[in-house]
């Protein structure tokens, strides 16, 4: 389908990629329920590498099936799907249709790390082969390894560019420089690491959504000097979408632990009315009966419709 004009604004914005790159963009973004919308709903599965299988797919058995995430990813009309590399095998030749993107680093929870450090495990070539259209990577800024990851993304991302992919930063505050809980979604934190993925070169970038704690005490005398408004969702969004170059970045926010349905429309309206591009909502849709997760999936796309 040719490019709405929305869309086509997006794409503007990636003026120096190369035209496989934004082709692959595009495909995304002319993909699904929410096609030619700007906005975005996609399924991630990577929480059986990161949590376990059982605690990711005991509550709904056909989880532990690869085909069936691929299956809730199209007929809930998702833009995209991502996983590691073992998921991504077992679906890519079965729905050639569904963009796909390559989780490149996960890490597991057995043994537990004040400084997360994921591992590399999957490499652009695996992309290629698969016909993914774009890498997945995580961050952790305030991790004590975060540097690491920052070399390893620069040099991923140069390849991924080169080749003509997407690439898709998980920017996740945590380890020994975050002290609190609180601290990993605080909006001054969540901005700043929605930031750093833009300066790494990320097209499309993963943030929680921000609560309207503030941890670093130096942010704290800015936001209260200049009033910058954070009391709602939506305007805690429009911030976070502000310090990804004034929107000029996608932005995307992740579902998180389990809510209530309610409580996820809730969000996803103030993701929305903030001028966030979408919503990456994994548990909270494949934990569910399938009906279920088709309806939940379908109304959050209805949301962003409106």
């Amino acid at each position: 389908m040719s490019s709405t004009p929305r869309v086509k604004e997006i794409l503007s914005w990636y003026s120096s990629d190369n035209p496989g790159t934004v082709r692959n963009l595009a495909r995304m973004l002319n993909f699904g329920t929410l096609a030619g919308t700007g906005k975005l709903v996609i399924l991630p599965v990577d929480q059986g590498f990161e949590h376990g299988p059982a605690r990711s797919f005991a509550p709904n058995p056909h989880g532990y099936n690869p085909l069936y995430h691929a299956e809730l990813a199209l007929e809930s009309g998702c833009n995209a799907y991502a996983a590691p590399l073992g998921f991504i095998e077992a679906v890519a030749k079965e729905y050639p249709d569904l963009p796909l993107i390559l989780k490149l680093n996960n890490s597991d929870s057995l043994i537990s790390e004040k400084d997360p450090a994921p591992a590399v495990t999957g490499a652009i070539e695996d992309a290629l082969r698969l016909g993914a259209g774009a890498i997945g990577y995580t961050i952790y800024p305030g991790s004590s390894m975060r540097n690491e990851m920052y070399e390893k993304l620069q040099y991923l991302t140069q390849a991924a560019k080169e080749a003509g992919l997407v690439v898709v930063v998980w920017s996740y505050p945590r380890g020994s420089g975050i002290t609190t809980k609180d601290g990993e979604t605080a909006i001054d934190v969540v901005a700043y690491a929605a930031h750093i993925a833009a300066q790494l070169g990320a097209h499309m970038i993963k943030v929680k959504p921000p609560s309207t704690e503030i941890y670093q005490e130096a942010a704290r005398k800015v936001y209260e000097k200049e009033k910058i408004p954070i009391a709602t969702l939506e305007e805690r969004v429009r911030h976070v979408v502000q310090a990804t170059f004034d929107g000029r970045r996608i932005v995307i926010f992740s579902g998180g632990p389990a809510k209530s349905t309610e409580e996820i429309y809730a969000e996803t309206r103030g993701i929305h009315a903030g001028g966030g591009f979408g919503s990456i909502i994994g548990r909270n849709s494949f934990q569910r009966p399938k009906v279920e997760a088709l309806e939940l999936l379908r109304e959050i796309m209805d949301i962003y419709k409106k």
